[in-house]
């Protein structure tokens, strides 16, 4: 809690001890409510005085926060949007100068994103810097907020179904710091106007048909921005319109509970009834907040009286949640009216000084880089008088306001160039201030991207297939299959779902008979809803639990791609390390039959999904191995096996259970002279096809399997073979200018590959339209290996004409 020891000399000697508390109980939750209103009204000042770059504020709905705080207890979990500043300091999880460092992206001080997030977007630790799991049924839990908004929902779902499949666990629910026998609430926040995201509604179904412990608050303040609820939702109200969904007598459906945002009594009621039966029942539950304000608009970019009109504005003023909160206690005699004068006379004061402490904070270190930067510039003008820019940029130093440190980098890089042929002491101590703020801008913004703790994904031991010389030989969904069945066995808490995963074990019968054996708790079906199936795998990664979840082809991931990219990639480095999610999701893609069940959209992923490994196996023992190294390790993964490959015959290893496929490791699987072949998936059988026709025309050609695309040949394996060969083809079922571009990129550029050339580096991709339907669709429009020989040729041919022939058009 905010310190407020002072406020019980407020309540008289004369009533009873309970009465006593009950009255201390009131007016510390005004207080907070009065402290969070000056935090938005400093903190837009701060943003138009130029210390903070923006600001988004929660006040308006104080009151209804204190009374939800009230409600929640340690072990649940909030997915909450970027208005929940007052509910999380009723928990004590922000205090006051927190929410400053915040605003002013302070990297030493902000405890919720290190300076990259912007202001109320809040996470706690979950996870401890060593990599390990925090208690988490001893915390109160606040799961890294994102901005797009309505993006908390399906992840709010995943958090509420870990409630649900720890109480249903006898293994698990009463042995686990996750867990207290699945008794924790999820409280997920949202804007009335992002109910008109399909992802709230997708999420309000899923909820209802799971019954989990999801307690939906919806913050109904009249508008989205500036556009009324009216054009948001179907008559204006989104209570009434989720009629529906409410229980029904046979007890299927969600909870629905209304009340007035001013109204604190009621709230209070409505919060303290509502969370227990959730409590209690999984049954999930939707509480509309209606009449609230939003007194200074949506954000510090604007104000909203261009919209509204004098009568809202009227009634924002009137029915003000902290005025009525006013009202209330002293109509019932609470408190007085001087008493509560001082409680804001307090508030405010209180703020400020913690305002000023924090920008001190921040601003202190950097007062001291001016000082030496002024200093190093006024040097260099008197090693350098006649230089004009040397002069002006000494100038725009001391006339900028509040520099922050990339402005003074800024300067000093300019100042560099000025005199990058002195080798004066001086400007040898510039060039390294120079080189530690860059490192240290590295450091503040660049690290959490992956897992570098001691279960990384890149850490976990290789461990190769062994085959004993009569190894039987099994259709590749039969190796995954036995594969699965050993995890499960062994991991209790593995959990496995998608559509059709669960009673039929999946359209290519990967999870064949699973279900069965280790009952519909453990591997089950989800609906037709890509976006919380994805929300649902973050949210149990979240809490401890290790789901495997399936898009059912590679091209309706994009359906589940929103969650995949802001929330899932973003999760460790927006929460600088103190949340992860090591969730593997498992799809199939590149070759079959038809537009959607077809594709190789590997660019699109490469662009959008930093942060989650990308692998692509070739067979199905070594996607066994790769789901082997991911289920070791704390980083999250898309792994797309191969549609064509579920049939192919495959030796089985006796130690498939052991087995694990290093990340970032392409495989040598033929030696060649004269061309480096660089490809990954579906496409290697028929690049070895192609490898042996080109071999007995006189061509010797490596093929390499890149195996993953994210982490991307950590260990220079490619580079070192186009040494040899001097030559590179880069092929693949993507888009031209896909992932082909990007390989290129890493082996010509980053690997330094370009000077070993010689030759121009060719790429071969599928059309830059989608696979049609039919055999002949396929041919036509992706690499075959006819494709492959002739390009190989033709770049033999360019090589040397008179040894290799005419060359193919």
């Amino acid at each position: 809690m905010i310190e407020n020891k002072w406020l019980s000399e407020y309540v008289t000697e004369e009533v009873d001890s309970k009465e006593r508390q009950f009255i201390n109980e009131v007016l510390n939750d005004y207080w907070i409510c009065c402290i969070s209103r000056e935090t938005s009204i400093l903190g837009r000042k701060e943003v138009l005085t130029g210390k903070a770059k923006f600001g988004i504020l929660g006040d308006g709905k104080e009151v209804a926060q204190v009374a939800m705080a009230r409600a929640f207890k340690k072990g649940d979990f909030r997915s909450g949007y970027y208005r929940d500043q007052t509910f999380v300091m009723a928990l004590g999880l922000c205090e006051l100068e927190d929410y400053f460092a915040q605003l002013y992206a302070d990297t030493e001080n902000d405890p919720f994103s290190a300076g990259r997030q912007m202001n109320a977007h809040f996470s706690s630790k979950l996870v401890e810097k060593d990599g390990s799991w925090t208690t988490h049924k001893e915390l109160y839990n606040i799961s890294a907020d994102i901005s797009s908004t309505g993006g908390q929902m399906a992840r709010a779902l995943g958090l509420a179904l870990a409630s649900k499949r720890y109480r249903e666990n006898e293994t698990l629910k009463n042995s686990t710091r996750f867990s207290n026998q699945g008794n924790e609430v999820v409280f997920c926040t949202i804007g009335d106007a992002s109910t008109s995201e399909g992802v709230f509604w997708e999420t309000v179904n899923a909820a209802g048909v799971m019954q989990v412990p999801l307690a939906i608050s919806v913050w109904d303040d009249g508008y989205g921005i500036s556009v009324p609820t009216e054009k948001q939702t179907t008559k204006g109200n989104i209570s009434e319109v989720l009629e529906g969904f409410r229980l029904n007598d046979e007890g299927k459906g969600i909870d629905i509970y209304v009340c007035k945002g001013w109204d604190y009594p009621s709230l209070c009621e409505m919060y303290e009834k509502g969370i227990k039966k959730v409590r209690a029942t999984h049954i999930p539950a939707l509480f509309h907040v209606r009449e609230l304000t939003q007194p200074q608009g949506h954000s510090t970019s604007g104000s909203h009286e261009r919209y509204k009109d004098q009568a809202r504005l009227s009634f924002e003023k009137e029915y003000d949640c902290i005025v009525k909160m006013r009202e209330w206690i002293i109509d019932n005699e609470l408190a007085t009216e001087a008493q509560l004068d001082e409680i804001q006379v307090k508030a405010k004061n209180t703020v400020r000084e913690a305002k000023n402490r924090a920008w001190n904070n921040f601003y202190e270190p950097v007062l001291t880089e001016i000082k030496w930067l002024t200093n190093c510039a006024e040097q260099l003008l008197q090693l350098f008088p006649q230089n004009e820019n040397l002069k002006t940029i000494h100038q725009s130093i001391r006339n900028t306001i509040n520099p922050n440190l990339s402005e003074l980098v800024h300067f000093a890089r300019n100042l560099a160039y000025e005199t990058k042929d002195s080798d004066d002491n001086t400007v040898l101590a510039l060039n390294e201030w120079i080189a530690i703020k860059m490192q240290t801008g590295k450091q503040r913004y660049g690290t959490h991207l992956y897992s570098n703790s001691p279960r990384s994904a890149l850490k976990v031991p290789v461990v190769a297939p062994a085959y004993a010389p009569d190894a039987p030989v099994y259709n590749g969904y039969e190796i995954i299959n036995k594969f699965f069945d050993l995890k499960l066995e062994q991991y209790p808490e593995l959990y496995a779902f998608g559509e059709d995963v669960g009673k039929i074990g999946d359209v290519n019968q990967g999870f064949m008979n699973m279900q069965a054996k280790y009952g519909e708790d453990r591997v089950f079906d989800a609906g037709i809803r890509e976006w919380t199936i994805i929300g649902q795998a973050i949210g149990m990664a979240m809490r401890g639990l290790r789901p495997i979840a399936e898009m059912q082809y590679l091209d309706y991931l994009i359906y589940g791609l929103t969650p995949l990219s802001d929330d899932l990639a973003t999760l460790r480095w927006r929460s600088a390390g103190i949340q992860q999610a090591p969730a593997i999701i498992r799809t199939r893609g590149h070759r079959l039959e038809g537009i959607w069940h077809a594709g190789s959209p590997m660019s699109m992923m490469l662009g959008s999904l930093r942060g989650i490994y990308l692998l692509t196996p070739r067979n199905f023992v070594q996607a066994a191995g790769m789901y082997n190294t991911m289920l070791q390790s704390d980083d999250p993964a898309i792994i797309v096996e191969c549609l064509n490959s579920y049939r192919h015959k495959e030796k089985l290893p006796h130690n498939l259970n052991e087995i694990t496929v290093p990340l970032g490791v392409p495989e040598i699987l033929r030696k060649g002279s004269d061309l480096t072949l660089v490809t990954y998936g579906s496409l290697v059988s028929i690049a070895d096809e192609a490898v042996t026709q080109l071999a007995r025309h006189g061509i010797s050609v490596e093929l390499i399997d890149v195996q993953t695309l994210l982490p991307f040949d950590l260990e220079y394996i490619i580079v070192e073979s186009l040494k040899k060969t001097n030559k590179v083809l880069f092929c693949d079922e993507d888009v031209p200018g896909g992932a082909t571009a990007y390989m290129m990129r890493e082996v010509l550029e980053v690997q330094k590959g370009y000077q070993y050339l010689d030759c121009p580096p060719q790429t071969l991709t599928a059309t830059a339209h989608r696979p049609p339907y039919g055999s002949d669709g396929d041919y036509f429009s992706k690499p075959n290996r006819e494709d492959i020989f002739e390009t190989v040729w033709n770049m033999m041919h360019e090589s040397d004409p008179g040894k290799w022939g005419k060359r193919y058009n």
